[in-house]
C-alpha cells in the first residue's frame, strides 16, 4: 500500500492541482486510489472525487474526534492500493498556537509521511532553509520528499536540485514548470465545481499526464510504501431494516455540496435518495422528505426562476408539512428572491426573506450552535449543549419577518443574522450553517427520524 499526505509551505502552491494529478496518475496505473480532503470543504472533494473515481472523503479536526478521524480513515483506506490526503493551508498552519488540527498533526495522527509542494517560483538558494527549518520544526514529522511547482524552465530547476540535493537529505518528487494548462477556473467560493464544469474530466486528464511526466511517480510509490495493515477500529452499526424513507436530494449544476459520508449517514439511517433537479425537473419526485444542500444557485437563478413549476412544486410540498432539511445553497433556492449584480430573480418563496450577495463573504470558517426548543428533529431538553459546524456564505438575509422561528443561537460565526441560524418554517429547517454528521451532531438519523415520524402521521390515502 501507499499512503501519505500533500501539503506546502503556504496557501496557493498549487496543491491541489497537483492531488487531482497524481490522482488520476496513480488510478491511471491501474491502482484503487482513495482521496481524502483536510478541513470543511466541497468543491476539492468534488474533483479529487472525480480524479479517484471514487468518493473523496473529509477529515476535520473541529467536527470530528481522533478516535472517528482514524476510523474514517482507515475504513476507506484499507479498500485501496494508495490512499493520498490533501491537507488545507500549510503544513504548520493551524487554530492555536500547538498546531493541534494542523496538516502536521493530522499527518502525525494518521502515520503518514508528507509530499510536500514548494511554490518555487523566485527562489534558488533559498529553498534549503526553508526544508530544513520545515524537517527541523517537528521531528515527528517525516518529509518523505519535495514537489517543486511553477518553476521558470529547466535552468530554475537544475539550480534547485543542485541546492536541494546539496544541502539537503529530501529528495525531489517531481519539479512540475509553470503552465496555463495547470489552472482551473476559479470563482468566489474557490475551484470551479466540477460538478457544473462540462470538461471536469478532460481538464483532470490533462492535468494528469502533464504530472505523469514532470513528477517520478515509481518514486513517489517507493517514497510512500507501508506494509502497515489498516484494521478499522469502530464496528459500523447495522443498516436500518425498517422500511426506506424517500428523500429527495437537489442535485444538479446550481446544487452538488454534500459530504459523502454524510450521504453514507442518511443511507445507513433508513434513507433512499432520489435525485431531482430545480433547474431542469419540472416538478418533484414522489419523496418523504426533502434535502437541499449547497451549490451556486446565483449563478442559475435565471434558469431557477424560469424553472416555475418546480418552484410552486417546491413550495406547494412545503407547505403542505413535508419534511425538508436545506443548507446555505438550498436556503437561498427558499427565499423570496436572490439578487446578485444588480440583478434579481424569483426564488420558491417558502422563507420570509430575500437573499442578497455581496462581494466578499458574510460568513465564513468554523461555527458552534446551541439548538433552541424550536428546533424540529431534537425533543427539548434532548439536543447536545454545542454543535460544532461550519459556514462560508456570499450572501445575506433582508426583510426577514420579525416573528422568524430560529433553531439555534449562533454561539461562533454568522449564522443568518449575526445571532441566529436555522428558520424553521412548518417541517422546513433551512440554515445558512453546513452540519456534518459527526461526533455529536448526529443530524442523518435525526432527519430521517424525523421524516419517518411524519410519514407514520400521515392519515392513510
Amino acid at each position: 500500500m501507499h499512503r501519505f499526505l500533500v501539503s506546502a509551505a503556504h496557501k496557493s502552491s498549487g496543491k491541489t492541482t497537483l492531488s487531482l494529478g497524481l490522482a488520476a496518475a496513480l488510478r491511471s496505473r491501474g491502482l484503487a486510489v482513495q482521496t481524502f480532503k483536510k478541513g470543511p470543504d466541497y468543491i476539492d472533494p468534488i474533483w479529487l472525487g472525480l480524479a479517484a473515481g471514487r468518493p473523496c472523503r473529509n477529515l476535520d479536526f473541529y467536527l470530528q474526534p481522533y478516535a472517528e478521524i482514524l476510523d474514517g480513515f482507515v475504513r476507506h483506506a484499507a479498500a485501496a492500493d494508495a490512499a493520498l490526503v490533501e491537507g488545507n493551508k500549510g503544513l504548520y498552519d493551524g487554530l492555536d498556537l500547538a498546531g493541534s488540527n494542523s496538516n502536521a498533526a493530522l499527518a502525525e495522527l494518521l502515520g503518514l509521511p508528507v509530499v510536500l509542494v514548494l511554490d518555487a517560483r523566485g527562489m534558488t538558494r533559498g529553498i534549503a532553509p526553508l526544508i530544513l527549518g520545515y524537517q527541523a520544526f517537528d521531528r515527528n514529522i517525516r518529509i518523505a520528499g519535495v514537489i517543486l511547482n511553477r518553476l521558470g524552465g529547466k535552468r530554475h530547476e537544475a539550480k534547485l536540485r543542485a541546492v536541494i540535493e546539496h544541502y539537503t537529505d529530501v529528495p525531489v518528487l517531481g519539479a512540475v514548470l509553470e503552465n496555463p494548462s495547470l489552472a482551473i477556473v476559479e470563482r468566489h467560493l474557490g475551484l470551479m465545481p466540477a460538478f457544473e464544469a462540462a470538461a471536469a474530466e478532460a481538464r483532470i486528464a490533462v492535468i494528469a499526464g502533464i504530472v505523469s511526466e514532470q513528477v517520478d511517480i515509481d518514486r513517489l510509490l517507493e517514497a510512500t510504501a507501508t506494509d502497515k495493515p489498516l484494521k478499522p477500529a469502530i464496528v459500523a452499526a447495522a443498516p436500518s431494516a425498517l422500511p426506506p424513507v424517500r428523500i429527495g436530494i437537489a442535485r444538479d449544476r446550481a446544487f452538488g455540496f454534500y459530504y459523502a459520508d454524510d450521504l453514507d449517514a442518511l443511507a445507513q439511517a433508513g434513507a433512499k435518495l432520489v435525485p431531482f433537479s430545480p433547474v431542469a425537473d419540472a416538478r418533484l419526485p414522489e419523496v418523504d422528505a426533502l434535502f437541499l444542500g449547497g451549490g451556486f444557485p446565483e449563478c442559475f437563478m435565471r434558469e431557477l426562476e424560469a424553472n416555475t413549476s418546480m418552484r410552486e412544486s417546491v413550495k406547494n410540498a412545503i407547505e403542505a408539512g413535508l419534511p425538508a432539511y436545506a443548507e446555505c445553497g438550498g436556503l437561498m433556492y427558499l427565499a423570496r428572491s436572490l439578487a446578485w449584480r444588480s440583478e434579481r430573480r424569483e426564488m420558491a418563496g417558502v422563507l420570509p426573506a430575500d437573499v442578497v450577495m455581496h462581494e466578499k463573504p458574510v460568513g465564513r470558517g468554523y461555527v458552534r450552535l446551541t439548538p433552541t426548543d424550536a428546533h424540529p428533529w431534537v425533543p427539548a431538553g434532548a439536543h447536545p449543549d454545542e454543535i460544532p459546524a461550519h459556514e462560508f456564505h456570499y450572501s445575506s438575509l433582508e426583510n426577514l419577518a420579525p416573528d422568524t422561528r430560529f433553531a439555534y443561537e449562533v454561539k461562533r460565526g454568522h449564522g443568518a443574522d449575526g445571532a441566529h441560524d436555522g428558520i424553521v418554517h412548518k417541517n422546513l429547517l433551512a440554515s445558512y450553517t453546513h452540519l456534518r454528521s459527526a461526533g455529536n451532531c448526529n443530524w442523518a438519523a435525526r432527519f430521517v427520524g424525523f421524516a419517518r415520524d411524519k410519514m407514520a402521521a400521515r392519515p392513510n390515502p
